[in-house]
């Protein structure tokens, strides 16, 4: 996948070519996606763990001061050809971090839970594995956000800014206006998601500050040289 160049859009909304651009890039990196089997999936989930678990002397030293002990994480719950996350969340928990995921109900409650064991993790009634799954337990709101020292956010694309490709609901992008000043948004993504050129940007659009791939834990230069003024978190991903 090659980058697309930005088109500033003041109003917050994604122009048609924008529009075009994303859903172009979305259905590449999907059909990319499916080639992985089951197995690799989950080798990769193992290997992000290795990646922030390595030497000393790598970036990923630089990602796990705010992943101590006792320390609250936001991630999420891997679905479908995603890069499977349970070892990292199971790493987080062993840890002792306090984890929290996405928990979207019905889809009218859009907020977070407490992820106390991989055991909990449940298949959403109606929806099978269209969602991912879900713990037991009290929705907190979107303000939870607040607590986290670090976020994990799936991402289709990511490039060298740190603007994320999603799939398109914006759900990320509206919850991370709850994340506190300074925490740091890391994206997961496979290695050949990560982008030399650049991907449409919006002003809702949150740039991460840094990618998690099985290769390799990466800082980014998040903002630098782009034109996409300051926004309040609203609008499609």
């Amino acid at each position: 996948m090659s980058g697309v160049g930005i088109t500033d859009n003041a109003n917050g909304q994604p122009t048609g070519a924008q529009a075009a651009d994303k859903s172009a890039l979305r259905h590449q990196a999907l059909a990319r996606r499916k080639l992985t089997s089951a197995e690799e999936r989950l080798d990769a989930g193992h290997a992000l763990v290795q990646q922030l678990t390595g030497s000393s002397e790598s970036e990923s030293s630089q990602a796990m001061g705010p992943l101590k002990s006792g320390a609250t994480v936001a991630a999420y719950v891997s679905m479908g050809s995603e890069i499977e996350t349970r070892p990292l969340l199971g790493w987080l928990l062993e840890r002792g971090c306090t984890v929290l995921v996405p928990k979207l109900g019905s889809g009218l409650e859009i907020g977070w839970s407490v992820l106390r064991s991989l055991d909990d993790l449940h298949a959403v009634d109606g929806h099978g594995h269209l969602r991912p799954d879900e713990p037991e337990g009290e929705t907190l709101p979107p303000q939870a956000l607040i607590q986290a020292s670090a976020v994990f956010a799936p991402a289709l694309g990511v490039d060298q800014r740190g603007f994320r490709l999603g799939r398109g609901a914006g759900w990320y992008d509206r919850a991370l206006a709850a994340r506190a000043s300074g925490c740091p948004l890391i994206a997961i993504c496979w290695p050949w998601e990560v982008m030399d050129g650049n991907l449409p940007a919006e002003p809702h659009d949150v740039p991460a500050d840094a990618v998690l791939t099985p290769n390799g834990f990466h800082m980014l230069s998040r903002n630098a040289g782009h034109d996409i003024p300051a926004a309040n978190c609203q609008g499609n991903d």
